[in-house]
């Protein structure tokens, strides 16, 4: 059979497509080998390697200039192909999009650039459908039946027949079989399998989030079978030798299991003994290769999930629970298989020897790591004379575990300070609160404990030369160190190590900013610099543990690299080579794959349980940090409660917020105001989306208040009409904020409040009040006597409704200034401002009209201290009469809806003729204002 390469060459030679016939003549392949001939041509176009065009002859994708690569959509309905070569990504537009589904593999030919700069790409032919069944919820409306995928990044809906709806009803959760993928004119086309039932149903999230990841979650027939044909206890058969190699008896051995309070699979055992001046430390670990032999049911399986998945209250276990809490748990007072690393730890904690070893085990004790911090911090209480047997052996762990401390510090190990949580439900099933999970040292105790197994397996196999998968942390790429070391040098740090900083030279720096008010920030920059652990056979260290060479060992029920790892250590042993089913890169990938495919599974779930318990939160307040910057916002986690929102960069006020992505804050353009990781923030809940689990925040300072000066009296209900003369303005200064009218309605006149009418409602207390009247969102606040008003140019073009006056008498007018007639058709315009000299007034003759959409005159704006008012009107309210502010008494007035003078605001003529807002707005004469014309246009619209 002619190889990839061979047939990649005679393309090339041809200098042209070639019918698959034509080659295989070429190749002379035989009856025999023609349906493995074609096997391997589909999977070469599969995966890129060929293009099949739509004659059906084979071309190489490089001759017609196109990439190959996998498809990444978005919410939005463009997407991105990410190329194979790890080029550049390209963009497709939504028309290009229509033509696959996240997830696709495609041959895409570049067409140009988009606006933005990047390449732009056009779909050329779908190599691989990545979507086969989906999980959504199902819509009926107008007879068409539609799912709605829960992963957001596939933005069709796919069409259901109405025969092939399985009873689903609108807004259920249903689980669909794609039987037509999308083309450029035609919608995918589904069926509903079943009906998962409905959205809020308890435990609904995680179903949900199964299907979405694709998780396996049902064990196969054969794979049943096999668990529960397993046998129940270790029998003698169990305690021969395999290949020559003996277990050892170990079951006079005090080993303990340390693990948490609800774990149910013991997967290690440790022991402790003084040793001289050293220790002597045995790992135990469960024999899981015992049980599940290379390419079973069991073994297949435990290739496909690749670990357990966690999520709250239920586990998705690698292994059938017979094998998983059963005979491969290591459960107290029986006898058990194991794996050994027995190790000889020196004084300074160096490990000097180490041993691999089949046993036999008999676990004394079932410990948490609550029980064990308990019995070291109070030797001589209840649960240290409940486990009095071991109690020696743990006060030796511990003492060992102080060694490991101090060679860990000396070794430069990176340690991050981070917390994790925990949801507690109540009896029902619903959340009842989240809290931190307090780690103490006895969880650290069991950590270093297996780190030291851990290293030892990874030592002995590069000793042995025996290939395994390594896990590999590297170091930060040159992009993230240069942002990192620009960001450090601005908070006058430096990041040691040359060009190339190692752990230590990070330990070095975390210990430097220990005791800085910024250390968490500078923490979070740190962690945010490095790159994300893998699997892979190729060794490269571990940057963050400082280790030259790490692999997993310890958890073979939930983890299947390190199945892997103990059946290659029992081939070594034996004097064998372990070889897999799979290459070994492969093996690498998918296990890289299935820890990922894991923790976005775990987030999904946690994510919409967080969203649940938030939703009838909306409107509370809370204190938080600001956890991420990104360029459309800031991300805020709450204190206490650990739930993280976004506050969207439109919240942020009325400014250009520009994103710094080195030193990862925003800083507005005008205002100056700046966010930046770690920052506190004080915000409230607005909206709890449970499409897409998301929670949006508002900051509480943008929330609009009003600020009323000291010794007004608290607003009152809405006053009735009153021909009365309204009250004077006050001399103090009042600023308001509240919802304007809507569009296309005239705004009717302030009503004025009769002295008799305010005096008969008592004052409020001085506590912030919300204003009386419907759409207002305004709230009254006290301030202090000094304060002046605040941004009064903001405030000027906003409303509010009238508040209650006082039952003082208005103030007479002076005698220079003739009395003010009742005015009719044109309301006063009352405006609180502070007290400004007047200047001389001008006749009320003075004030001429200003032409429709022209902005009036200078001296007319600036000359007259406030309106001259006109001759009343028949059947129209009385307005307030217009003193200086200087001659008033301190009182609460009408304040109007926002002046416009011409067509431009108060506040643009004010910036215009460089005067304060206010002061425009008072000095402007009514005539200014043009009158309110309808115009007939659409429906709706004036």
């Amino acid at each position: 059979m002619p190889s990839r390469e061979f047939i990649l060459q005679q393309l090339a030679e041809a200098g042209a497509p070639l019918d698959p016939v034509e080659l295989s003549n070429n190749l002379s392949i035989t009856p025999a080998e023609q349906p493995f001939f074609d096997r391997r041509i589909a999977a070469m176009a599969r995966e890129g390697d060929l293009m099949i065009n739509r004659k059906g002859a084979l071309c190489l994708p490089e001759k017609v200039d196109s990439i190959a690569g996998r498809v990444l959509g978005h919410k939005d309905g463009f997407g991105f192909l990410i190329p194979d070569d790890g080029s550049d990504d390209l963009y497709l537009g939504p028309r290009e999009m229509d033509k696959v589904l996240h997830g696709d593999r495609a041959l895409v030919q570049q067409i140009g650039l988009d606006r933005r700069g990047r390449r732009e790409g056009k779909v050329i032919e779908v190599l691989e459908r990545g979507n086969s069944r989906l999980v959504g919820r199902f819509y009926r409306e107008q007879g068409v039946c539609t799912v709605v995928a829960e992963e957001k990044r596939i933005s069709q809906a796919l069409l259901i027949a109405p025969d092939e709806t399985a009873g689903a009803q609108t807004g259920q959760v249903v689980m669909v079989e794609i039987i037509r993928q999308p083309e450029r004119h035609v919608k995918p086309i589904a069926r509903v399998l079943n009906v998962l039932g409905n959205y809020d149903d308890p435990g609904m999230e995680i179903e949900i989030a199964l299907r979405k990841h694709d998780l396996p979650h049902e064990f196969s027939a054969e794979a049943e079978a096999q668990g529960h044909a397993t046998p129940k206890k270790v029998r003698k058969q169990d305690w021969k030798p395999v290949d020559g190699v003996e277990r050892v008896d170990l079951t006079a051995l005090p080993l303990v299991t340390i693990d948490g309070e609800t774990a149910r699979d013991f997967d290690d055992a440790v022991y402790a003994e003084k040793k001289g001046k050293g220790w002597r430390l045995v790992v135990a670990i469960a024999d899981v290769s015992h049980y599940v032999q290379p390419d079973d049911a069991l073994d297949q399986t435990s290739f496909e999930r690749g670990n357990s998945v966690y999520f709250p209250r239920r586990v998705i276990p690698m292994l059938p629970e017979a094998l998983s809490n059963g005979i491969c748990s290591l459960n107290p007072e029986v006898d058990r298989l194991c794996m050994v690393c027995d190790m000889q730890v020196a004084a300074d904690g160096a490990i000097t020897k180490y041993k691999f070893y089949p046993a036999v085990m008999h676990s004394k004790a079932r410990l948490t790591y609550t029980k064990v911090w308990d019995m070291l911090s109070n030797p001589k209480g209840e649960t240290a004379a409940q486990y009095k047997k071991v109690l020696p052996h743990v006060q030796t762990l511990y003492a060992l575990f102080q060694t490991f401390l101090t060679a860990r510090q000396q070794r430069g190990a990176i340690d991050f300070e981070t917390t994790e949580t925990e949801i507690r439900f109540d009896e029902q099933g619903k959340i009842r609160e989240i809290v931190p999970v307090v780690r103490n040292d006895a969880h650290r105790l069991i950590e270093e404990c297996m780190l030291a197994a851990n290293v030892c397996a990874a030592n002995y196999m590069l000793k042995k030369k025996h290939p395994v998968l390594y896990r590999v942390h590297e170091g930060p790429n040159e992009a993230k160190l240069d942002k990192l070391r620009e960001y450090l040098r601005s908070c006058g740090l430096s990041l040691p190590g040359a060009e190339i900083p190692t752990a230590k030279d990070y330990a070095q720096v975390l210990e430097e900013i220990k005791k800085r008010p910024d250390a968490e920030l500078l923490q979070t920059m740190l962690l945010r610099s490095l790159s994300q652990a893998v699997y892979t056979p190729e060794n490269a260290g571990h940057f963050g543990l400082s280790y030259e060479a790490y692999a997993h060992f310890t958890s073979p029920i939930r983890r299947y690299p390190d199945l892997l790892l103990h059946r290659a250590i029992k081939a070594v042993l034996a004097g064998k080579k372990y070889k897999p089913s799979h290459k070994w890169e492969q093996l690498g990938q998918q296990c890289s794959m299935t820890e990922r495919r894991a923790d976005d599974a775990s987030r999904d779930v946690l994510n919409f349980l967080k969203c649940y318990f938030m939703r009838d939160k909306v409107g509370e307040e809370f204190e938080g940090t600001i956890s991420a910057v990104t360029s459309f916002g800031l991300f805020v986690q709450l204190d206490h409660l650990y739930v993280e929102g976004l506050v969207h960069v439109s919240e942020l006020g009325k400014d250009y917020f520009h994103y710094d992505d080195r030193r990862h804050e925003m800083r507005g353009e005008r205002s100056g105001k700046l966010y930046k990781l770690t920052d506190r923030l004080r915000v409230k809940v607005v909206r709890v989306d449970m499409e897409s689990n998301k929670i949006d925040f508002i900051p509480v300072e943008a929330t609009p208040v009003v600020v009323e000066a000291p010794g007004a009296p608290a607003p009152a209900a809405k006053p009735k009409r009153s021909k009365a003369p309204a009250e004077a303005v006050p001399a103090k200064a009042v600023a308001v904020t509240a919802n304007p009218a809507p569009a296309g309605k005239k705004r009717a006149p302030p009503k004025a409040a009769t002295p008799a009418a305010a005096s008969s409602k008592p004052a409020a207390k001085p506590s912030a009040t919300p204003l009386a009247g419907k759409g207002s969102a305004a709230t009254v606040a006290k301030a202090p006597a000094a304060t002046p008003v605040k941004d009064a140019s903001r405030q000027i073009g906003k409303a509010v409704k009238p508040v209650a006056q006082s039952n003082a008498k208005p103030a007479p007018a002076p005698a220079s200034q003739p009395a003010q007639p009742k005015t009719a058709g044109k309301r006063a315009t009352v405006r609180a401002v502070p007290p400004v000299t007047p200047v001389a007034a001008a006749p009320a003759s003075g004030a001429a009209k200003v032409p429709r959409g022209k902005a009036p005159a200078t001296a007319a704006l600036l000359q007259a201290p406030a309106p001259v008012a006109e001759p009343a009107r028949k059947r129209k309210p009385a307005a307030a009469a217009l003193t200086p502010a200087a001659a008033q008494p301190a009182k609460v007035a009408d304040v109007p809806a926002p002046r416009r003078i011409g067509r431009a605001p108060a506040r643009q003529v004010a910036s215009l003729l460089q005067k304060p807002a206010a002061e425009v707005v008072k000095a402007a004469p009514d005539d200014a204002v043009p009158p309110v014309r309808r115009r007939r246009g659409k429906a709706g619209q004036e």
